[in-house]
């Protein structure tokens, strides 16, 4: 069993647990439920930013320990501050370290796009998702079929959230939806975890044209992010590269701020 195998088959299990802990009636409580979300795709698409979805992660199967010390609140505040133009959270404990917590305080605290990462395979999770705050979901392509996808993104636009639909693999591009809003494409395999950052403009060549396009993972330098945008790219995910620092949202300044710079000198 992969590591992707394994982490589906315990989210089936703990989605089970948490329909019967948190049933429908009650999530629809939530003062999140009926509230107006912000857009992942116009903040992405902005002229004033740079396209960087900060994202906060204690943990990672392929890394393990991260960074036990980062605080949401702090880091997420930062993160904005600091010129991202979304926060991703990741919400699954058991191989993340997270918690529908850690985006209800994002959530509390900031006005702008949050996205929920995590590994959906039920539509109970897309309410979930609604209910905590989230104005944006995950679908992974490599584990969910195309009719779930286009159930799924019906779902979460019926919700008002928007979509971002992941691939790794060419061979799950049959699975694209156009009514998703934005397409990411991982430089790490899911399966074996290992990088491959050229991985990705091989892959956005692929898509159709006028989708909005979000490298996630693999990303080291303001370089890359140069790089990404000539290949099409307009959202660019980085997690591990600000939160293995002390102060994540500092390093997220810093990037942020050495690509202006560069985006400048190269205009």
């Amino acid at each position: 069993m992969t590591i992707l195998e394994e982490i589906v088959a315990y989210k089936r299990k703990e989605t089970e647990e948490r329909k019967r802990l948190y049933p429908l009636d009650l999530l629809k409580k939530s003062i999140y439920y009926h509230s107006p979300s912000v857009s992942l795709k116009h903040y992405l698409l902005r002229e004033d930013k740079v396209g960087i979805i900060a994202e906060f992660k204690r943990k990672s199967p392929s890394k393990g320990l991260i960074n036990e010390q980062a605080e949401v609140e702090k880091t997420s505040i930062g993160y904005m501050q600091g010129g991202a133009s979304a926060l991703s959270v990741l919400t699954d404990n058991r191989f993340f370290g997270g918690s529908s917590k850690d985006l209800e305080t994002a959530r509390k605290f900031n006005y702008c796009p949050v996205l929920r990462k995590d590994f959906i395979i039920d539509t109970y999770q897309i309410y979930e998702a609604k209910s905590i705050g989230a104005d944006a979901i995950l679908l992974i392509a490599g584990i969910l079929s195309k009719e779930e996808i286009h159930q799924f993104t019906a779902l979460a636009h019926d919700l008002g959230m928007e979509v971002l639909l992941e691939f790794y693999d060419e061979t799950e591009l049959d699975r694209y939806d156009s009514n998703t809003d934005l397409v990411g494409i991982n430089n790490r395999n899911l399966k074996n975890f290992e990088v491959n950052f050229d991985h990705a403009i091989q892959m956005a060549s692929k898509l159709p044209s006028a989708a909005v396009k979000v490298a996630e993972s693999g990303i080291q330098k303001p370089e890359d992010i140069l790089l990404l945008r000539k290949s099409g790219f307009s959202g660019f995910l980085i997690g591990e590269l600000f939160m293995r620092e002390l102060y994540p949202e500092a390093a997220c300044r810093k990037f942020i701020h050495e690509v202006e710079i560069l985006s400048k000198n190269h205009s």
